[in-house]
């Protein structure tokens, strides 16, 4: 008689662990929406399976894409979501980042840009124009390639380097002379992201007439959208960069409101003197110094 038939005959069937069918449905309804990360422990803890069953399920989810698996924990996957319309939160970033987007491309007259992370590329959300709107190519439910982004450095430059590489491959196209094609160099521009607080910028990396500054909304667990300002490539975005910043800022706290608190905190840790308020058009150096304390 083999284990399995054993264990069938010493325990009545009410005492059995649930089926595997059941332990994958504890795994999904553990994600209670769209933007939900956590961590092994945190679906340990939420099913009360065994650690060590709870990992195996899920990389067995992850395999057939009903999850994926980023440095910053579990979140439901492309199959998950297709079922019963859900868009990867698409809608919640959109609706919270509009008011700002708004009034981002009203305080500088340039085109404004909402995009998510989707493996190597960024998928456009929303498009806020002006007179130089029908000039750039982009469109909403568009792509582009992430590392020839200001978009997609942005968001990049908050992931794990490993996770970076496992994204883009040991590939990285070149799409104009000034599009960054060598890993390791797109590391050192990830680098300099950080060190100027998230802002990130591109000159005719992806299009060669298109210059960008872009910031990253993030929630606890990482990017969760990157917001833009695009120009002419010899546009001068410097003095305008920090108010794209301040709106990727906005939009985090607008989605998760306890962000906020934390960067106050740390903000309040770092600097003994009394907080500062940026002023727009302030000289960037002083302006991304001054923000230099608001990473997680």
């Amino acid at each position: 008689m083999s284990a399995g038939s054993a264990e069938e005959t010493d325990s009545p069937r009410r005492e059995l662990p649930p089926s595997m069918v059941e332990r994958m449905t504890l795994i999904l309804d553990a994600f209670d929406g769209p933007l939900t990360r956590l961590t092994l422990e945190g679906v340990a803890r939420r099913t009360h399976l065994p650690r060590s069953t709870a990992h195996r399920i899920l990389d067995q989810l992850v395999k057939l894409q009903w999850l994926e698996h980023t440095s910053f924990g579990y979140s439901l996957g492309r199959r998950a979501l297709s079922l019963g319309g859900l868009d990867n939160g698409h809608g919640e970033i959109r609706a919270a980042a509009a008011t700002f987007l708004h009034d981002l491309q009203m305080r500088t007259g340039m085109v404004v840009q909402l995009a998510t992370l989707d493996g190597p590329e960024v998928f456009y959300l929303d498009k806020v124009g002006g007179r130089f709107a029908a000039s750039v190519p982009s469109r909403v439910g568009g792509r582009a390639p992430a590392h020839s982004t200001a978009l997609g450095k942005a968001m990049l430059a908050w992931l794990a380097p490993e996770e970076v590489d496992t994204l883009l491959g040991t590939a990285v196209a070149r799409l104009t002379t000034r599009t960054i094609s060598d890993l390791g160099l797109l590391h050192q521009e990830l680098d300099r992201i950080r060190r100027r607080g998230g802002l990130a910028f591109e000159r005719g990396e992806c299009i060669p007439t298109i210059a960008c500054a872009a910031a990253a909304v993030r929630g606890s667990e990482g990017p969760l959208a990157g917001i833009s300002l695009v120009g002419q490539v010899n546009t001068p975005l410097e003095k305008a960069a920090p108010l794209v910043v301040h709106a990727a800022r906005q939009v985090s706290q607008a989605l998760h409101p306890a962000m906020e608190t934390r960067w106050a905190q740390r903000r309040m840790a770092a600097v003994p003197t009394e907080p500062r308020n940026p002023v727009p058009g302030e000289p960037l150096d002083r302006m991304l110094a001054a923000k230099s304390n608001d990473r997680l």
